[in-house]
């Protein structure tokens, strides 16, 4: 990677875990910071994590793992509720760069693309509806909440990205680093279990 993407990774990395920017508003940002003009080449979102996992192991060390796991388990809370429809957490929760600042996202396949919007209203469930772009490159709705974590003494943001029950599959693919880009249900208990071992 050349200098400037390295630079604009590093400064993304920051903005990324101090402000809880997603990747790529963080990218544009960085380089705008910088100075680099409008339309500068950007570095992979494989070089931003790599940053942010260095950003963390340097200024948060001490904080992040018990705020990653507080993340987790409210994670999982919400994929417990909404079993149902297949739930797989993804994102910085699942991969391991979240802070306090990160949303947790967490995609759903289901039968009937209505029926989580449905779960959430007879639970009296608050929630925004967008639409973000899916893990496929095609536009996916997305239900967009808050949700209190006793641990974070914060209320944390929710993303439920709706997928075709089918779509699972291909969600299952490894990623450009060879691993899993998201977890179920079972995978994150593990995570947590984890945690707490290490804690």
């Amino acid at each position: 990677m050349d200098t400037v993407k390295a630079e604009i990774a590093a400064t993304a990395a920051r903005m990324v875990v101090e402000e809880g920017l997603e990747y790529g508003p963080a990218k544009l940002r960085a380089a705008r910071q910088l100075g680099l003009g409008r339309h500068p080449a950007l570095p992979e979102n494989d070089a931003v994590e790599d940053a942010v996992r260095e950003y963390i192991e340097l200024f948060c060390a001490d904080s992040q793992p018990a705020e990653l796991l507080a993340l987790r388990r409210l994670a999982a809370t919400w994929m417990e509720r909404l079993s149902a429809f297949r739930p797989h957490l993804a994102g910085a929760v699942w991969h391991g760069t979240a802070t306090r600042l990160s949303d947790v996202h967490i995609q759903l396949f289901c039968d009937d693309p209505k029926s989580a919007e449905i779960a959430l209203i007879d639970h009296n469930v608050a929630y925004d509806v967008g639409t973000v772009k899916g893990f496929n490159g095609c536009t996916a709705e997305a239900l967009t909440l808050l949700s209190p974590s006793p641990e974070l003494d914060a209320r944390v943001g929710i993303h439920l990205v709706i997928y075709d029950h089918d779509d699972v599959r291909g969600a299952l693919r490894p990623d450009s680093r060879g691993r899993r880009p998201r977890g179920d249900l079972a995978a994150v208990r593990a995570l947590v279990k984890e945690g707490l071992n290490d804690g």
